[in-house]
């Protein structure tokens, strides 16, 4: 009937009976998402693993390891790698990525794929990572790895599985080679030492704008992304950067779906006027730009690299994505006061990044993207870079916004650069509250989508 329907389409959105986009609530029975989802057995809380390694230090990287699946082992814990416990699933994709290597005419494309297929039999992704970035404008491109880390809210290290056909727009592409040249420079005026801001200087940035008529897994479920910053591996980043890529058939659709209808209920109508898919755009462009920039490792007491995932555990996932936001925001006045963008159109870029962030705000705290633009939201609040007028509705005061997005950006770079866990929880707590007021505002909003359902030509099942 009508409901079981809505129920099976309600299950494909989420990819579970938890909604990803409502704080992670049953929709189905009552019991709660475990922290550690399936990455750990069910019970087993953060400060039992820590207290387990104190005594078996030997066990820490298996552990801690992005691709292995915790288990108990009669009394001890055991990291069960990603490619022996999904080894079934595993050797199907690497048949498929092998065979469509046969028929590729693009001989690098070609290796990626039979590199990739190796990798997702050995957990070893750095040879098809760098394979990946060396890449020259490709036609076709495949994302296929476990990457993001956002679902481990226990330890804030498992990566889980996503995946992505894409088809590169030619014209789009070309517009990026602008902001591509300027990597270097915006990193080295970032409001933190330079000792936190290593050289970008000789890596490679590659970008590309592209159609995705097709993902799946992480990629597929709960939030949609439209762009992203792969691949996450510090090692890569420091020997080759990262990539850039931006899904326009995505993008297109949050902007005309959800950003700017929103935009119309939550902003004056003067600023939600200013508010525009090429403002969009662009603070989207500098995020993933920003992803990439900041510190590479953080340095505890004794100076030693520390990797800052497994340093802030699991509330990475929402400074990363606060920092992307705030540094690219930081980064993109940076190109106006130089010229590369005009002057005049700053304010609306201003506006367009407000209208994005009512968007994540209905996801609420449990989901990274609305963790860190709750925070973002509250702190411009207090800083008096946004206001609430008697109607309800909010606008940027564009005198304060670029003194709060330089004060917020150093901020968010100390903490990251100092691993400091505590710190950053404790200003997470402080400002990722939704007040009453903006839920009342919010709420006039409900007959808006949160987020877009894509449907494609291609079958999905489930085995």
């Amino acid at each position: 009937d009508r409901q079981d329907l809505d129920l099976r389409r309600f299950l494909w959105i989420n990819g579970s009976r938890f909604d990803l986009l409502d704080g992670q609530k049953p929709f189905v029975g009552t019991t709660p998402m475990p922290p550690g989802h399936g990455f750990y057995p069910q019970g087993l809380t953060r400060d039992q693993i820590e207290h387990y390694l104190k005594d078996h230090p030997d066990k820490r990287a298996e552990i801690y390891s992005p691709t292995t699946v915790v288990r108990w082992h009669g009394t001890d814990l055991e990291g069960l790698p990603y490619h022996i416990a999904y080894r079934s699933f595993l050797e199907k994709a690497a048949d498929d990525l092998r065979a469509a290597a046969e028929v590729s005419p693009d001989a690098a494309f070609a290796n990626y794929l039979r590199l990739r297929a190796d990798a997702l039999l050995s957990d070893d992704y750095f040879k098809s990572d760098i394979a990946w970035m060396q890449l020259k404008d490709p036609k076709v491109d495949l994302i296929f790895a476990p990457y993001e880390t956002y679902d481990d809210t226990l330890l804030g290290v498992k990566a889980t599985y996503g995946a992505s056909v894409l088809v590169r727009d030619q014209a789009e592409s070309a517009k990026l080679a602008t902001f591509r040249k300027y990597v270097a420079d915006i990193q080295d005026s970032l409001p933190s030492p330079a000792q936190d801001r290593p050289s970008k200087r000789g890596l490679e940035t590659p970008m590309e704008v592209m159609d995705a008529p097709f993902r799946t897994g992480d990629l597929g479920h709960g939030y949609q992304a439209v762009a992203d910053n792969l691949p996450n591996d510090p090692k890569i980043h420091e020997l080759k950067g990262s990539k850039k890529l931006f899904f326009k058939n995505f993008m297109d659709a949050r902007v005309n779906y959800v950003i700017l209808p929103l935009a119309r209920y939550m902003m004056p109508e003067s600023q939600a006027a200013m508010a525009s898919a090429d403002g969009y755009l662009l603070g989207t462009i500098m995020h993933e730009i920003c992803h990439g920039l900041g510190p590479a490792f953080a340095h505890d007491a004794s100076g030693e690299k520390v990797d800052i995932r497994a340093a802030m555990g699991p509330i990475f996932g929402g400074l990363e994505e606060a920092k992307a936001d705030v540094v690219g925001m930081f980064a993109l006045k940076w190109l106006v006061d130089h010229g590369v963008l005009p002057k005049q159109k700053l304010n609306g870029y201003y506006a367009s990044y407000l209208a994005g962030n009512f968007r994540t705000l209905r996801f609420g705290a449990a989901e990274a993207h609305g963790q860190a633009e709750m925070m973002e939201f509250n702190y411009y609040v207090e800083q008096g870079a946004v206001r609430r007028d008697a109607s309800g509705k909010y606008s940027v005061d564009f005198e304060k916004m670029p003194d709060a997005i330089a004060g917020l950006a150093k901020e968010l770079l100390a903490m990251e650069a100092t691993g400091d866990r505590a710190r950053a929880e404790a200003w997470f707590t402080k400002y990722d509250v939704i007040s009453p007021e903006l839920q009342k505002s919010l709420d006039k909003a409900k007959s808006l989508p949160v987020d877009v359902d894509p449907l494609f030509a291609f079958p999905r099942k489930v085995e």
